[in-house]
């Protein structure tokens, strides 16, 4: 049950083809022509059967035939009572090659297979190509060549384009899958496959769209903790958005939205597709994600001044030498060599010269990464600099990149550096450009690690408060909250707010002024009003009674002329913020599709639109997601001291950002919230107008109290913590894991008996290898879940002094299986805690998570040799059967 849903579609060991008659030319489309030639100019691992589903025999031969996949090209009439035929004789995936299916044939074909348990590639795919197993079920080409990189795309075009590149710069692959117009597999459950796939080490993708964002999310974010993931997405635009959605007939969504999404992921977007390439080149160089600074090596100084250009203008740093480093390289260069930021061989550069620089650059703590430059000069050799580049041992522990300037006398020294696996490129911003790709990779990291809980560690706000308001505005059949609602729901959630108080009359307006103390601003207060100053319902610096009450009257005139039909509840009037040197913020709330609600910053006041200084954020948020928001929007520059204006309190800040996400968590409803501005300055933050629009949730949502569906990211489940008694008075805590635990989960496995790693992972390893350690810490909360056991532990350090140290004792575990409706349990106890009762309370809390989360089965497999697991089993209401697959395992059931 280890084995990947997918492994039957993608890595299967009998394949069988219905692609009519091969002498039969009018039963032939040229799609079957195209996939028999492929399959037949490689010999496929497997086995392999080509099959007329119209003069095969009866379906008791057909039967005979059962296959892991099943490839149909064959006509669009006759795929449906393939699929059929496919699904009785037990094939568990099916692959349909083919273009111009509409809508609802896709459907009845997705019908079918769903209904025999069939998963299905297509249709409108050229299908796929796994060259380690050569297998090339595809219409894209010859056999791609075999290598760590694995391409997914949604454009056949792209795919056919991206192939014949590869062949040409021996890039190669281990996996190459065409995702077609209403395909059934889809783009998340690709990259879920790729994952946990040992021969793909980095992944690119096309993508024109998505069907769920949740899944997406989850896949991508399992993906690329383990391996690179580049993406290219199309539809940059309003015009490409359109055209994107209606090639790939997936939900495009906001490319803001997208690309705060990519960085919560820890993938890297391109913009075109020379940058797709590019980064297909350092990735099949199997670089690593490294840090910012780039050391640029060159021979002559305007490419280097064009590349440090480059480094600037997309927030590089440039890599300079330290003291050390330049007082070892210096009498090893040429007297004109200069090394005050780059590290220019001046033209005398020889071969030598060359890889001394680099070396050295390479041994630096201060640099990241190496651009080597070679211009063409008189005398100087090409080919001999590029040798001794390749001559370096590999792999460098920091990516070396290569532009050799020129055409036609550098194309043998380029052939050089790609043999010897160098990314190559022929302008000094491309090989820029392709290192950046890889310092984002290395910051959106940090990004995917972040795991928060809905809930900060501030003061609980009052939740129930807040949903009984928006119950109340909806229950008036409106959506947009007054000035006085908006702040009430901020209030809740304790977002400081300018005293606002409601006037009713213009002498009411006076009194309320004067006790609060002049200048004050009025608002027109009417929940059919979203925009005040459109109506010219808004006053600024009122500066005594007489005017507050004059204003008033003439608001009220104003309003009742330009918005004839609006409610008007009467004018709020509230003190002006009186920050001398306060800067004006915006935070606020977006809904996008597909990804849901957004949270967004910037800087704020009445040339919001203007400015368009908007950086965004997927929720939940904790303090280091707020603090990089911030740091992302343009504003950010001028909320450290500037200008004579003290440094704005950053803390404040970021904490109505939290409770920002607090809101956006537990309150499905909300769709749209623009509190601007905010004043901020060293003494705090203050919300000083708001503008919240609500609406009911989803059909089927109401009553799922914290379920948090309507979020792409799930927040961690802080809620499933409890602290259990040990026998001899000590406690520990169950709770769910997290990225920071995998150090103490390889601890674990590490201190486990043979015999104890031998029952839980089938495997004579001493430790979980990087990819499995990684794919067991970062998961995503809704389809699967771990519980650890955790105590606390006192040691003695070197010094002496007494330590207390975490240590994980235990893990539960469950995956949703394919079917969404049941899961697959695992469970392992440290043993020196075997016999305390942590296993039996551990099972029982993945029993309760997985019931809480609508699953209906939980099934494991246990070694029949593991007396105790069964014993523990039984007693907890298993059943327990025979595992028809393999003797030596039982299979254990529970309905939940």
């Amino acid at each position: 049950m280890d084995m990947h849903y997918l492994t039957p579609l993608l890595a299967p060991g009998s394949v069988v083809v219905f692609a009519g008659h091969a002498e039969d030319p009018v039963g032939q489309t040229s799609h079957a022509r195209a996939v028999r030639e492929a399959l037949r100019a490689d010999r496929f691992n497997g086995t392999l059967q080509f099959l007329d589903v119209r003069t095969s025999g009866t379906l008791g031969d057909l039967a005979q035939t059962r296959s892991d996949l099943a490839i149909i090209a064959l006509p669009p009439q006759e795929i449906a009572s393939a699929l059929e035929v496919v699904g009785r004789i037990g094939c568990r995936a099916a692959l349909v090659i083919s273009n111009g299916i509409a809508a609802e044939q896709a459907a009845q074909l997705r019908k079918i297979a769903r209904r025999d348990g069939v998963h299905l590639l297509g249709p409108n795919s050229l299908g796929f190509q796994r060259p380690l197993l050569t297998l090339n079920a595809s219409t894209a080409g010859p056999l791609a060549k075999a290598g760590p990189l694995a391409l997914v795309s949604q454009s056949g075009a792209l795919t056919a384009s991206m192939l014949d590149w590869a062949r040409e710069n021996a890039v190669g692959f281990s996996s190459v899958v065409s995702l077609g117009r209403h395909t059934a597999v889809d783009i998340a459950q690709v990259l879920d496959f790729l994952a946990n796939d040992a021969a793909t080490h980095s992944i690119i993708v096309y993508l024109e769209g998505i069907s769920s964002a949740r899944r997406f999310m989850s896949a991508l974010r399992s993906a690329s903790h383990a391996k690179p993931v580049v993406v290219l997405k199309a539809g940059r635009k309003p015009a490409g958005n359109e055209a994107a959605h209606t090639h790939s007939g997936s939900t495009v969504g906001s490319d803001d939205v997208f690309d705060a999404a990519l960085r919560r992921a820890g993938a890297v977007r391109v913009r075109s597709f020379v940058e797709l390439f590019s980064a297909a080149k350092c990735l099949a160089s199997r670089y690593r994600p490294v840090g910012r600074r780039l050391a640029i090596v060159t021979n002559g100084g305007g490419p280097g001044v064009l590349a440090a250009d480059w480094v600037n203008e997309i927030g590089l740093q440039l890599g300079k030498l330290s003291p050390d480093s330049l007082k070892t390289l210096q009498p090893r260069l040429p007297a004109s060599a200069s090394l005050t930021d780059l590290i220019d061989l001046s033209e005398e550069a020889e071969p030598a010269h060359f890889r001394a620089a680099v070396d050295a650059a390479a041994a630096d703590p201060q640099i990241d990464g190496v651009l080597a430059i070679f211009s063409p000069k008189t005398g100087a050799d090409a080919v001999a600099v590029a040798r001794v580049l390749a001559d370096i041992p590999r792999p460098m522990s920091k990516p070396l990149l290569s532009c050799w300037m020129g055409d036609a006398s550098v194309g043998p020294a380029r052939a050089v550096l790609g043999e010897a696996t160098i990314p190559s490129f022929r302008t000094p911003e491309a090989a820029v450009g392709a290192f950046g790709n890889i310092a984002a990779f290395y910051r959106n990291q940090a990004l995917l690690q972040q795991t928060p809980p809905p809930l900060s560690a501030l003061a609980k706000p009052d939740i129930e408060g807040a949903r009984l308001l928006i119950e109340s505005v909806l229950a008036e059949r409106r959506k947009v909250l007054t000035e006085m609602e908006s702040k009430t729901l901020l209030s809740s959630f304790h977002i400081p707010i300018t005293r606002t108080l409601l006037a009713r009359s213009a002498n009411e307006a006076m009194m309320i002024a004067a006790q609060l103390g002049f200048p004050v601003a009025l608002k027109i207060d009417s929940p059919d009003i979203s925009h005040k100053s459109d109506v010219e319902g808004v006053a600024l610096n009122v500066m005594n009674g007489a005017g507050a009450r004059d204003t008033y009257s003439d608001m009220m005139e104003r309003v009742a002329r330009l918005a004839p039909d609006a409610r008007i509840n009467g004018v709020t009037v509230q003190k002006m913020a009186t920050a001398r040197r306060g800067r004006e913020i915006h935070v606020g709330l977006v809904t996008d599709d597909p990804f849901g609600p957004v949270i967004v910053f910037g800087a704020g006041g009445t040339m919001i639109e203007l400015l368009d200084d908007r950086a965004m954020e997927l929720p939940p948020l904790n303090q280091f997601l707020a603090r990089r928001l911030i740091e992302r929007s343009r504003v950010a520059e001028t909320l450290h001291e500037w200008r004579g204006a003290a440094a704005v309190d950053m803390e404040a800040l970021e904490q109505v950002l939290l409770r920002v996400s607090e809101m956006v968590c537990e309150l499905p409803e909300l769709r749209e919230m623009d509190i601007n501005p905010i004043i901020v300055d060293e003494t705090g933050a203050v919300a000083v107008d708001a503008r919240i629009v609500v609406d009911s949730t989803p059909q089927g949502a109401s009553g799922l109290i914290n379920s948090y569906q309507h979020l792409a990211i799930l927040p961690y489940p802080a809620r499933y913590q409890r602290e259990w008694p040990l026998p001899g008075g000590s406690t520990y805590t169950v709770r769910a894991v997290h990225p920071d635990d995998a150090q103490m989960l390889q601890a674990l496995v590490q201190q486990l008996s043979p015999e104890s790693r031998w029952f839980r992972f089938v495997s004579r390893f001493h430790e979980l290898p990087p990819s499995m350690l990684s794919r067991f810490t970062l998961i995503d909360y809704d389809r699967e879940m771990a519980l650890v056991a955790v105590v606390r532990e006192r040691g003695v350090a070197d010094d002496g002094a007494v330590l207390e140290t975490e240590r994980i004792v235990g893990v539960s575990r469950y995956i949703t299986n394919p079917d969404q409706s049941s899961c697959e349990f695992s469970l392992v106890v440290a043993d020196d805690y075997s016999g305390k009762g942590l296993g039996s309370r551990l099972l029982e809390a993945i029993i309760d998570v997985a019931r809480d989360k609508g699953l209906s089965e939980i099934d494991g497999l246990v070694l029949s040799n593991n007396a105790d697991m069964l014993k523990l089993v039984k007693r907890l209401g298993f059943s327990i059967k025979s595992f028809a697959e393999d003797p030596d395992f039982k299979l254990v059931s529970r309905a939940l």
